[in-house]
């Protein structure tokens, strides 16, 4: 006996040619529950479930499946959730927007300007500090060299100045 799929618009049937492309075929549950979840899904009207309906596999979602075993098997609980329905069957996605979902999409540029004009202050900022100290560095070196040439310094001045510094004899050679 033939088995075709029972959900609305789907042609499917278990073949050869199917079965190549790994489509399975999975029974309506016996869970009474459940197999009320299966039929308000497929959306079909008057359908009444017998031993030999069912739904294949691309009605469900990859991670309904388990694969472990060399049978696919779906896992407990699954609903079928993926179809092609003719405009009239598809249900609105409604998408809800609060005030705080709003109000977080609005303030996003005006957070990522701000963040940016943080972001080249700060630039700014530490490129005049590099400066600041370039021009620390060559006044003391100039300095240092004039009190060289003066013989104001000797070789123990040096070394404390060195020591200071954190360097030693970082820019006055005896």
């Amino acid at each position: 006996m033939p088995v075709f799929c029972a959900a609305y618009g789907c042609n499917n049937r278990r073949s050869i040619d199917t079965r190549s492309h790994g489509i399975t075929f999975h029974k309506f549950p016996s869970d009474k529950g459940l197999r009320r979840q299966w039929e308000v899904a497929i959306r079909r009207e008057g359908f009444v479930v017998t031993e030999s309906s069912k739904l294949c596999s691309e009605h469900f979602k990859p991670d309904d499946f388990d694969r472990t075993g060399q049978i696919v098997r779906l896992r407990d609980g699954a609903t079928p959730s993926v179809f092609n329905f003719p405009c009239h069957l598809q249900r609105p996605v409604v998408t809800r927007n609060t005030k705080t979902s709003r109000k977080a999409e609005e303030s996003l540029p005006a957070r990522l300007s701000e963040a940016l004009a943080r972001v080249e202050s700060l630039e700014r900022e530490k490129q005049n500090a590099k400066t600041r100290e370039r021009r620390a560095k060559k006044t003391v070196k100039s300095l240092l060299e004039d009190l060289k040439e003066k013989n104001l310094i000797n070789e123990e001045l040096n070394e404390r100045l060195g020591f200071h510094s954190g360097k030693n004899k970082l820019i006055i050679q005896p």
